[in-house]
């Protein structure tokens, strides 16, 4: 598979990706990227639901049954899952890098 096509994720994909291991609705992932990125990432609600689409475009994210019909839940796919731990050995190894020039 080629992940050049997904990668690098923008740091809004990489929480929403993150969030989504466990399925959530739109306004959970709202909260855990905030909580996630203690505060550095803030989601708006049309911006939110763009990427939730863009996502499953790109077959990153799916739906998934829950209990409330009236909100829908979605999760992180094995692509996406793949594509999230291929960008966080990607950032791992830039830390490295730094750390090797004292940064």
């Amino acid at each position: 598979m080629n992940q050049n096509k997904y990668l690098p994720l923008t740091e809004t994909t990489f929480y929403i990706l993150t969030a989504l291991l466990t399925p959530g609705h739109g306004y959970y992932v709202m909260q855990k990227v905030e909580e996630l990125s203690s505060g550095r990432v803030r989601i708006a609600a049309g911006t939110m639901y763009g990427a939730i689409e863009n996502l499953l475009s790109q077959k990153l994210i799916v739906p998934v049954p829950g209990p409330d019909k009236r909100r829908k839940l979605y999760q992180t796919t094995d692509l996406g899952r793949q594509i999230l731990k291929s960008e966080a050995e990607r950032l791992r190894y830039m830390v490295t890098v730094a750390d090797n020039f004292g940064l």
